[in-house]
């Protein structure tokens, strides 16, 4: 882990009066940096919202040196705990459902079905297009084992990636930056790969010694117009006692901040938005991203946040507001991405620090929870589908909470290694250990993709060429849905050649290589059966 911060609050033993005097005087430079906006907690202020950018980590250099430079990921945090019964509708036991919540159930002829099991809140309707358009998944029963019921904790807890009963005081993008990157604050780089907004950090952002590496302003005009002077401050020439030191930091501080206020600036002026969005804290959020990914920001991460789901009385319609917050503006940030011609390099993901209780209480509402579901959005899932298992409201824990059956890091380790491309042993060193992959995501980028895939070769899948066409064998052990798909290796779709029904057994299709228009390279071949992905490499060279 890190070494210990060494700025410490007040003054050491044996300082002697000038450094007191120098202190002071760091005060009042403090408080006139403060006043400029130059830091401060509530964040940069971009189109009246807080922007706060995350410095370099292990795994944000490994975002910009080893992974997809070009995709994105924008977590959706639903703050206090969502109520995933309600969100995703248990239909397969309705009569359950209904029985444990007579007050605030979703009534049947109200829920928005998307298979006959799955059906969404009905004010999450504006979802369904992405997901007829094959660009939504569901991840069902997701949690950690030994469930805690503290949203401070549990919220540690998915910002740590650490076991219930391991404190880990540094979040994953966060760790180990002292050691790893001494010279941030000093030598920043061009882009924050990773930016917050609309709410203060928590510990996802923290290394080892709680410094959040947030650079943040509260005035955005007085600094974009520092920024633009390029005048940066000279954190080398400062007197060598404790004053220096206090003074390079707050000027590396400050070099930081205008370095990402103007390169946050130019972004917004650049872009644009042609969506239309709720006027609403996520609404502001999701369209102040798509506007700086539309003005060409290459930052990789981000982070919006909607709070407001602790529903312990008065649940209905608290929730409907929320979900309708969710629904207007996820659908909204497609478009507006879909018109820039950059829908197929993000990747957005919702999760909570934990679910709701099966039965409501007695203030028509819902009590801490377990395990909930988490919603994925964008092009790069290669088709809808759920994952998970359904939600099982009979197998339950000794507080009568829903089951965990997917770790929420499994998700996480699933994101990193098959969208962001991160080199699978890096992110299990972030994570501290090894989580098991979701294939059935439907992510994966070159690299990912094998001719030893198991899921594949479970099927017996073969693709090959032979006579000018792409031939793909397999076998179906029943009747199933099935979808063929071409990909590059970054994962962008070719086409869809094929949707429908197949029959049990073996099955060979074929594609002619003059409709599909291949150049010569090397290719992703999918094939969908029931909503999960198998697939294999394919080089053509003509």
């Amino acid at each position: 882990m890190g070494q210990k911060n060494s700025h410490k609050k007040g003054l050491r033993r044996g300082d002697s009066l000038r450094d007191k005097v120098a202190h002071q005087a760091d005060h009042g430079r403090r408080n006139f940096l403060r006043n400029l906006g130059i830091i401060g907690t509530s964040g940069f202020l971009l189109n009246k919202l807080p922007v706060s950018a995350l410095g370099m980590s292990p795994l944000a250099a490994a975002l910009t040196a080893n992974g997809d430079d070009e995709r994105v990921l924008v977590l959706i945090r639903l703050k206090g705990g969502n109520d995933g019964l309600n969100t995703i509708i248990p239909i397969h036991d309705f009569g359950t459902y209904e029985a444990a919540r007579p007050n605030i159930h979703i009534p049947r002829n109200e829920v928005v079905e998307l298979t006959s099991s799955l059906a969404l809140h009905p004010q999450l309707q504006p979802l369904q297009g992405l997901w007829n358009d094959g660009e939504m998944r569901v991840v069902q029963n997701v949690g950690y084992p030994q469930q805690s019921l503290s949203h401070f904790r549990s919220s540690d807890i998915w910002a740590s990636t650490s076991d219930t009963e391991e404190v880990v005081t540094s979040g994953i993008l966060g760790r180990y930056l002292n050691n790893q990157y001494p010279d941030f604050l000093s030598n920043p780089p061009e882009t924050p790969p990773a930016i917050q907004i609309g709410g203060p950090g928590n510990l996802l952002f923290n290394n080892a010694d709680d410094f959040n590496y947030a650079i943040s302003t509260e005035n955005p005009t007085q600094l974009y117009n520092i920024a633009r002077t390029g005048q940066l401050y000279d954190v080398e020439d400062v007197p060598d006692c404790t004053y220096g030191e206090q003074l390079g930091y707050l000027r590396a501080v400050a070099n930081t901040t205008f370095r990402y206020a103007g390169v946050l600036a130019q972004a917004y002026d650049e872009g644009a938005n042609t969506a239309e969005y709720a006027n609403d804290r996520l609404g502001d959020q999701l369209a102040l991203v798509a506007r700086m990914l539309r003005g060409g920001l290459k930052t990789r991460l981000f982070v919006v946040e909607l709070d407001g789901f602790d529903t312990h009385a008065n649940q209905p319609d608290a929730h409907a507001a929320l979900m309708n917050s969710v629904g207007v503006n996820v659908k909204a940030f497609f478009e507006d991405l879909k018109t820039g011609a950059i829908d197929d390099r993000v990747l957005a993901m919702t999760f909570s620090e934990f679910g709701r209780r099966i039965y409501q209480n007695g203030s028509t509402g819902t009590d801490h929870g377990a395990a909930a579901p988490m919603m994925l959005f964008g092009k790069g899932l290669n088709g809808n589908g759920t994952t998970g298992g359904l939600a099982d409201m009979h197998d339950v824990d000794d507080a009568f909470n829903m089951k965990q059956k997917v770790d929420f890091r499994s998700v996480y380790a699933t994101v990193l290694s098959n969208w962001l491309c991160i080199d699978g042993d890096l992110v299990d060193n972030l994570m501290g250990q090894s989580f098991a992959r979701m294939d059935d995501l439907g992510l994966f980028c070159q690299g990912t993709v094998s001719d030893n895939n198991p899921r594949a070769a479970s099927l017996g899948m073969r693709a090959y060429l032979s006579g000018g066409e792409v031939i793909i064998d397999y076998t179906l052990p029943s009747t199933a849905n099935v979808g063929i798909h071409f990909f590059d290796v970054a994962g962008r779709k070719l086409s869809s050649p094929f949707r429908g029904q197949r029959s049990a057994g073996e099955n060979s299709q074929r594609f002619s290589l003059n409709n599909i228009g291949w150049a010569s390279g090397v290719y992703v071949v999918s094939l969908e059966v029931n909503g999960r992905m198998y697939s294999r490499k394919l080089g053509m060279f003509r």
